[in-house]
């Protein structure tokens, strides 16, 4: 973009932090709408998802990584790589932790792995609406102690309470930079991949705890037919056949509900109705093996 405006200010930003404290409620509140999935299940996000915010005076792009966590398999292997690589890569990182979880060995992990940067440091405390303020003191000292934080900033994603604040400190830290994205790009992954995780979301919400994991989301086919309808073919890859029988539900009713509520997101992300058609396919120990992690877009080469 050789547009760019004189004093207008650029940078990559990593969203790091323990599964399941809200990384991603706070990109997608950030952005202004959906492009990582949110579930109440540890280890959502399994890919780098960059999400662009852009401004008449700055453009800030957002990593949101999978949750820093002991990996139990090659998929496992697979995130953890892909979150530690990005420290290395960014301009600034957001360390979000959990206002209502006690500081523990999981912090100490990646406090650890901080120390090995030089990279700039927000302690991002999140889920502020869970705590009482007096609380907060205590919290930031005990992070204090750990590690030299740049900045501490307590927010409420959710809320979006203090985000704006947030978002002018993180400007306020970057340099002078060009637009890499046109302003009206909210994220780099093609269509194809954003539909496939919003269907993995409405999975992980309905299923029980055996399923999670275990789950991936192949786009089959996508493409605007002659009604201006965009019809889109999906399989839900799972590993056992009881997973199956779980996300089809009787009489194919988990299934039916999965894919209403996925329409939904999906035709608010294309600006588009949406045929959205589901098929649930078994394919046993997939998260160990290679090849299926790269045909299900998890490319290993890349990190």
């Amino acid at each position: 973009m050789n547009n760019t405006p004189k004093g207008f200010k650029s940078g990559f930003v990593s969203i790091i932090g323990r599964p399941n404290v809200g990384k991603s409620t706070l990109l997608n509140y950030v952005i202004g709408q959906k492009i990582a999935i949110m579930s109440d299940k540890p280890q959502t996000t399994r890919n780098k998802i960059q999400g662009v915010f852009t401004s008449n005076e700055s453009q800030v792009v957002f990593i949101d990584t999978p949750g820093i966590h002991k990996p139990k398999h090659k998929l496992g292997d697979f995130m953890m790589k892909v979150a530690q690589n990005t420290l290395r890569e960014v301009d600034l990182i957001l360390y979000v932790v959990d206002a209502g979880e006690a500081f523990g060995s999981g912090e100490e992990f990646i406090i650890e792995r901080l120390k090995e940067t030089k990279t700039p440091v927000f302690l991002v405390i999140n889920k502020i609406d869970k705590v009482q303020p007096d609380d907060l003191l205590g919290i930031i000292e005990t992070y204090r102690t750990k590690f030299d934080f740049t900045e501490v900033i307590p927010v409420s994603a959710l809320q979006g309470s203090n985000v704006p604040t947030l978002m002018e400190q993180i400007v306020d830290h970057l340099e002078e930079g060009p637009q890499y994205y046109p302003s009206d790009q909210v994220t780099d992954h093609p269509e194809r991949f954003v539909v496939a995780e919003l269907i993995r979301e409405k999975v992980l919400h309905l299923t029980r705890e055996e399923i999670p994991h275990s789950v991936a989301v192949v786009i089959e086919q996508m493409k605007r037919r002659d009604n201006d309808m965009i019809y889109i073919g999906a399989t839900i890859i799972v590993e056992r056949t009881s997973q199956k029988g779980i996300i089809i539900g009787k009489q194919g009713s988990m299934l039916r509900e999965v894919g209403k509520r996925a329409r939904g997101d999906i035709e608010a992300l294309l600006g588009s109705k949406v045929f959205l058609e589901l098929w649930v396919k078994v394919q046993k120990d997939w998260r160990n093996k290679s090849t299926h992690l790269r045909d299900y877009g998890f490319k290993e080469d890349e990190y």
